[in-house]
């Protein structure tokens, strides 16, 4: 059966619709004959904008409307920042291509600064990340980490106007948005490790569904796959929860996976860290030795503690 029509569900925030509008321009791309409509859909994470994601769901709150849409056929695909999905795959749907990767790296962002070391040691700096509140209080024990929720143009309002010294957003986002040159500077992805999949998008659609796998089979870029893989690995292992520091990020050079993680305390008193490396061939046993060697560490209580 021929495809004329496909329904993209995507969340309603510029970097969201960005997101969905570049995976259609991809599809048109490859299938010229295809209709593509964009349904936007409001989800209780992009609604309550004043507490803490850990506190009302987690991320998977920018996930679960989607996939309600999928489910009910009301959409056919989802587009999603792979980073905000649960590692534990719906059981009637699948994530049938991952993108290749932008830029993984956290961005540092402030106006009176191009580094953390140039801020005043009582700085104030948004996030409304576990991971990166637990790595910068680690290394700046003196700074104040302060909520910070929104789209990415109100977090970077919310900075002009001086609620913050400075912010951390995810690199990806800021460059697909025309925002780069907000940017003061990358942070070094083997210090702040970045969440894992972050920079990858993924496309989810009702795992049955073969007419619209075979329209998005050619989006999938396999490295990036078999990197976001080993990630996630590391966390189904774990069972850390949307309340957990961690982070994971893998790369391939010469058929060689490197993948780095860490744990950590909200406080940023304890970071357990692991790296590994081998072929590309066995990234799956590479995730799980990195998860067996921070749970030999202590990560299980760390993990249990804060959820």
């Amino acid at each position: 059966m021929t495809v004329n029509i496909l329904r993209i569900a995507t969340r309603q925030s510029p970097l969201a619709v960005w997101q969905a509008e570049f995976v259609k321009q991809q599809l048109v791309a490859l299938h010229p004959h295809l209709q593509i409509e964009l349904i936007k859909i409001s989800t209780q994470g992009d609604n309550n904008q004043t507490q803490a994601l850990a506190a009302i769901g987690g991320k998977s709150l920018f996930v679960k409307e989607l996939q309600k849409a999928l489910l009910a056929h009301e959409a056919d695909i989802a587009v999603h920042s792979i980073k905000d999905m649960s590692v534990h795959d719906h059981p009637q749907l699948t994530l049938a291509a991952i993108l290749k990767r932008a830029n993984a790296s956290d961005a540092f962002v402030s106006n009176h600064a191009q580094t953390m070391n140039e801020l005043k040691h009582d700085a104030i700096i948004g996030t409304a990340s576990p991971r990166r509140q637990a790595l910068i209080t680690s290394l700046y024990p003196s700074f104040t980490i302060k909520l910070l929720r929104g789209n990415v143009n109100t977090r970077l309002s919310k900075l002009d106007q001086g609620d913050y010294d400075a912010i951390i957003l995810a690199a990806a986002g800021l460059e697909r948005l025309g925002l780069a040159n907000r940017i003061s500077s990358c942070l070094p992805q083997d210090i702040f490790i970045p969440a894992i999949g972050q920079g990858a998008l993924g496309i989810e659609c009702r795992a049955q569904d073969t007419d619209v796998l075979n329209l998005i089979a050619k989006l999938h870029h396999e490295s990036t796959a078999i990197c976001v893989d080993a990630e996630r690995i590391v966390n189904r292992q774990l069972g850390g929860s949307c309340f957990t520091p961690i982070g994971a990020h893998a790369t391939i050079d010469n058929g060689i996976l490197n993948l780095q993680a860490f744990v950590g305390s909200l406080d940023g008193q304890r970071l357990l860290r692991s790296h590994q490396q081998g072929p590309v061939s066995d990234a799956k046993n590479i995730g799980l030795a990195i998860a067996n060697d921070l749970i030999q560490q202590g990560a299980l209580t760390l993990i249990n503690h804060d959820s």
